[in-house]
């Protein structure tokens, strides 16, 4: 068996070709099986006649399985799968290697010269050997051809949904030509792109003002009303629009049946900024989103899907998470922690939802959008304006936010996080580095744990956040104060932001574990005054 591959020693292949046999959805992602008799790997969930169990192998990465000298199966498409966890509580060298691949999943990076491994390395605080060495001890390839692997698939998903020009196909996938592109391709797949996409069939012709768009998976249960709902109760005005079944207005009291979520981007790359809207809707009987993307953001698609599966928490592993938090909370397996398509609109929004409601809070943020936002033409009713950029609301005096009911204290911390991020010096996505995040964020005026912790916990996509200062959350809890909150939540590491939601929704008061200093007081910092989560 080849040094680079991680085969049946390190997977339970039996359980996994079960898996394959049953269209086991929940497994999507997690493996590949390659088979020797045809030379293609597949998803769990592929409905081809299901191959002789001695001519399977099994992977935990399409990369691995491609190093093998696999295809990507054109059926089930392995670029439609969720991404494999990138979170672990077990040695400190795979926990290294997974924030590794996390860089380099990241679409931003995905440029000729980075992310290289001397890049990540330096970013990790490690030698680029001792990077490359427990990579590979990890995956079973180099970080390079884990970065092809994830610049061809995302290239394949283009090719096969959009009629983009094969010229943008490869500039938004990474590649510095479509010369490079094209013998990449040529030499993964043994076939030439336009071969690809002729074998996929007819796709509606997209042209100026048309949509674009594309699937992608998830893995089951995945409550789709809840989310729905929890971005219909925080839509600003001009920027967020989400749609009811019967295109109504929700009667107060009611449960209204949520379908889709429309909304405005804009995404800064390459020293340019594309601006433009998306559209997200639930597919679940095939455990697939549908993303329809303005033309406008064609040149950037890759990271619009990337923050799209973020914003929506489509990579989460439901199995993992549920064995932790199942017996805690029993009515909340299909709950994914919200995200956020940008960080600093989501830091904005949770600064305005310190001390107060979601309804007030959603008035404070569309006050700020029609203040500050730049206006955006787009076909969807409802749907005006781009959010703020930092430089907007770092220019923006004190009058001005004091007008829209912006206390001065709330002023301070805008006018701190946005001159941050506008010189480039706190980052805030999921690429970013968690700890040293949190602690930039609360040495700037008016952030505390809490808001500090919010963020991380949508933003930076960290899924041990645990804002332990949050009213809601200690209510639900049975507890009152943010030491107690924390104790309680040590058995759900590394799932703690899950645990949150699931207390948010949860019917009655989770039984905590035994305080060491009930007597301590509350968290300094005074969360939101609601009783249905944080009003951001």
């Amino acid at each position: 068996m080849p040094a680079n591959q991680t085969s049946t020693e390190a997977l339970e292949s039996d359980a996994c070709y079960l898996a394959m046999k049953t269209h086991d959805a929940r497994f999507d992602g997690s493996f590949f099986t390659a088979v020797t008799s045809t030379g293609i790997y597949c998803r769990p969930v592929c409905r081809v006649k299901l191959p002789r169990r001695e001519n399977c192998r099994f992977f935990r990465h399409a990369a691995q399985a491609e190093a093998a000298g696999f295809r990507p199966c054109l059926r089930c498409r392995p670029e439609l799968a969720p991404r494999a966890a990138s979170w672990s509580t077990e040695d400190a060298s795979r926990i290294l290697a997974l924030q590794a691949a996390r860089l380099i999943d990241e679409p931003d990076a995905w440029s000729e010269d980075g992310p290289g491994a001397a890049q990540i390395a330096a970013r990790l605080g490690v030698s680029d050997r001792h990077l490359r060495r427990i990579f590979e001890a990890q995956f079973g390839v180099s970080p390079l051809q884990y970065l092809q692997t994830r610049r061809l698939l995302a290239a394949k998903q283009l090719i096969a949904d959009t009629r983009l020009p094969m010229t943008q196909v490869a500039l938004a996938s990474g590649f510095a030509s479509v010369r490079r592109f094209n013998a990449a391709f040529l030499e993964h797949y043994g076939l030439n792109p336009s071969a690809l996409r002729r074998a996929g069939g007819a796709i509606a012709e997209g042209g100026e003002g048309r949509a674009i768009e594309v699937r992608l998976g998830f893995r089951p249960p995945y409550d789709a009303n809840a989310m729905l709902g929890f971005f219909a109760r925080r839509a600003l005005r001009g920027v967020e629009v989400v749609s009811t079944a019967d295109g109504k207005e929700p009667a107060k009291g009611s449960t209204p049946v949520y379908t889709k979520l429309t909304r405005t981007l804009r995404i800064q790359h390459g020293g340019q900024a594309h601006a433009g809207w998306l559209q997200l809707r639930f597919d679940l009987e095939r455990e697939q989103m549908l993303l329809s993307v303005s033309d406008s953001l064609a040149a950037v698609l890759p990271i619009v899907i990337s923050r799209a599966r973020a914003l929506f928490d489509l990579d989460a592993e439901p199995m993992a998470i549920n064995a932790a938090l199942h017996a805690a909370f029993p009515h909340g397996d299909g709950l994914r922690v919200p995200g956020a398509v940008d960080g600093f609109e989501l830091a904005v929004r949770a600064v305005l939802g310190q001390q107060i409601t979601v309804a007030a809070a959603r008035t404070l943020g569309s006050r700020l959008v029609e203040a500050f936002g730049e206006p955006l033409a787009t076909p969807v009713e409802g749907l005006t304006r781009l959010f703020p950029t930092p430089a907007a609301i770092a220019a923006a005096s004190g009058d001005e936010l004091g007008r829209l009911g912006i206390v001065r204290q709330r002023q301070t911390a805008l006018h701190a996080i946005a001159r941050e991020v506008a010189s480039g010096k706190l980052a805030l996505h999921a690429g970013a580095d968690v700890p040293s995040t949190i602690a930039a964020l609360q040495e700037l005026p008016g952030i505390g744990a809490w808001t500090a912790q919010y963020i991380a916990m949508r933003a930076l996509r960290w899924p041990d956040a645990f804002p332990a200062g949050d009213v809601a959350l200690q209510k639900a809890l049975g507890v009152t104060t943010a030491r107690a909150a924390s104790e309680a939540s040590l058995a759900w590491r590394p799932w703690r932001s899950y645990a949150v939601l699931r207390a948010w929704h949860a019917p009655t008061a989770v039984a905590p574990a035994p305080s060491a200093n009930a007597a301590e007081t509350a968290d300094t910092e005074s969360p939101p005054i609601t009783t249905a989560g944080v009003a951001a």
